[in-house]
């Protein structure tokens, strides 16, 4: 099928755009910049000329393919509220497009906030958090109340591997050697879930080519590893030390990044991988880190 991919440029949509490709599929790429351009015709992509907030750019994109991946966000944290707001139109109005058609229609979300502090299972509906406020889960489930074949894919708060740049765990790096020491908040026995970006592109793809409407998918190939052993993987590869902080030091060491350093969200994926026979294959978190793919 032809594919209309935003953010087809960036971490996960460029391994999303490959996996495509190799499956058999064309894909119609959205390129803002010349650069994206030229990366989407190495690829062996096809351009589309648009960003998120060309409404009209997102509609003629969705109306001559045959599906749809969202995997575009505009990852400006000075701005939270507004892009999430940006997100939430561009899903709908892609979404108007697709409505009647039954062409796949898949949608990027997280699993970090679904159930802080409990295992997150694809069956839980994800609650929206004023403090937190994207809603890309409340918009898909809009549109399949009105009939699209809409479906989430939610990501781990870390998608590991080569070329990650803006990722959670290159935030941390930036923390540690900004503050000279990797650090985790109490025991550091809160839990995050991990990805590898090209598991990750591989779950798109499957989610997209057998889309259950308003099915959760989660992107998680480990499902629980504790933040204080990533801090101490990141301070061996780092060669700096270790070192726990209070909760109430843990704002102004990681700043605003202090919530999601201190979050609990282990995450299964057993549902996933047996409805869509998902099998992840590639390094885990700790092994990247431990390979020097943070560090190098």
């Amino acid at each position: 099928m032809r594919v209309f991919v935003t953010g087809a440029t960036g971490f996960v949509g460029t391994a999303i755009v490959q996996e495509l490709i190799s499956a058999g599929h064309k894909v119609l790429g959205l390129a803002r910049s010349e650069t994206s351009a030229e990366k989407l015709i190495a690829a062996g992509a096809e351009v589309h000329r648009g960003d998120l907030e060309d409404l009209e750019s997102l509609r003629t994109g969705a109306a001559v393919s045959d599906g749809v991946i969202h995997a575009g966000f505009i990852h400006d944290f000075t701005r939270f509220a507004e892009v999430c707001k940006v997100d939430e139109i561009a899903i709908a109005t892609i979404g108007e497009v697709l409505m009647g058609s039954n062409r796949p229609f898949i949608v990027t979300s997280g699993s970090a906030l679904v159930s802080p502090g409990k295992l997150a299972t694809e069956e839980i509906n994800s609650p929206f958090n004023p403090a937190w406020p994207r809603a890309s889960e409340q918009a898909a489930d809009a549109l399949v109340a009105m009939g699209v074949r809409a479906a989430v894919v939610r990501l781990s708060p870390s998608v590991h591997g080569s070329e990650d740049r803006h990722g959670f765990v290159p935030i941390l790096v930036n923390v540690a050697q900004e503050k000279g020491l990797s650090a985790y908040i109490a025991d550091g026995n809160n839990r995050w879930n991990a990805v590898h970006r090209l598991d990750a592109a591989r779950l798109f793809r499957l989610a997209l080519e057998h889309a259950t409407p308003g099915a959760r998918y989660h992107a998680a190939a480990e499902e629980s590893i504790t933040v204080k052993s990533i801090a101490e993987a990141l301070g061996k590869a780092l060669n700096l030390p270790v070192k726990s902080i209070s909760p109430d030091a843990a704002a102004a060491h990681f700043g605003w990044f202090a919530q999601m350093a201190g979050i609990d969200c282990p995450t299964s994926s057993a549902w996933t991988q047996n409805n869509l026979k998902w099998q992840p294959t590639h390094d885990t978190l700790l092994e990247d880190i431990k390979g020097g793919v943070y560090t190098n």
